[in-house]
């Protein structure tokens, strides 16, 4: 049995071809610019939406999350079996954190194997190295999320260290597994020249070159978000990067040797 707050189906941007995406709730690290703040705590939860009509505001609660068996998901999964098979795609695991689940999540993986569905988890890395590589075992591709390399910025934004984040993708690498690398370009904090040159330098050490590079351009989609379930938004006034600074960080990575894409 697992915690699901959203199945997203017809997804394009978590993985190649059409898939549907699997959001796990629980997360271990607390991003300023979280796209899916909902997502942080591991439980069920109640919390107050707030919606505003002209000059008047009504609060009511809401439920995010729900409890799913392997049966059940599964039912919900194959109902887009076709235009996965027809388009190269899959399904992804994202969240929160998948690893935060990781027994149902390996028998998610273990199910969709048995169905021979392609696979692929969305993840920041930053679990136990065990429990990744057991993981792995099941898992086509992983999209990992790679953030900061400097340490005490990568706590000052995300509440964590990024020691074992950055140890498990050397490992998860050097294991011949398929990887992913996703980058969200944060004004000013992830996007930085600093930044973009300490990740280049950080991939170009490793043994094997990653398959590809995802630049995420960032979106203040989630400010809704915020605002429903009343939680503290620390970055209000962010905005998204420009396509021609993306389009030139991109020719950055792509100088490096990488294979690039703006978006997943």
């Amino acid at each position: 049995m697992g915690i699901i707050f959203d199945i997203k189906r017809f997804a394009i941007h978590d993985g190649p071809g059409i898939r549907s995406t699997v959001f796990l709730k629980g997360c271990p690290l607390s991003c300023q610019w979280c796209h899916n703040p909902e997502s942080m705590s591991a439980e069920i939860c109640t919390v107050a939406k707030t919606v505003r009509i002209g000059d008047k505001t009504f609060t009511e609660n809401e439920t995010v999350g729900r409890e799913m068996t392997v049966s059940a998901v599964m039912k919900e999964l194959q109902k887009e079996k076709i235009f996965m098979e027809e388009s190269g795609g899959g399904v992804t695991f994202s969240g929160g954190e998948p690893l935060q689940q990781a027994d149902f999540l390996i028998e998610m993986l273990q199910a969709c194997q048995q169905k021979e569905i392609h696979t692929a988890v969305d993840t920041s890395g930053l679990a136990k190295w065990e429990v990744l590589e057991k993981v792995a075992q099941y898992t086509d591709l992983f999209l990992y999320d790679l953030k900061l390399i400097d340490n005490e910025l990568h706590q000052k934004y995300t509440g964590c260290s990024n020691k074992l984040i950055l140890e498990n993708l050397t490992r998860l690498i050097d294991s011949g597994k398929n990887v992913w690398i996703r980058l969200p370009m944060i004004p000013g904090i992830t996007f930085a020249e600093i930044n973009i040159r300490q990740t280049i330098d950080f991939l170009k050490q490793q043994k094997q070159s990653v398959e590809c590079v995802n630049l995420l351009p960032y979106h203040n989609t989630a400010s809704h978000k915020y605002d429903r379930f009343e939680f503290d938004n620390l970055l209000p006034e962010l905005k998204s990067v420009l396509k021609s600074d993306l389009e030139a960080t991109k020719k950055q990575f792509e100088e490096a040797g990488f294979q690039v894409k703006i978006g997943g």
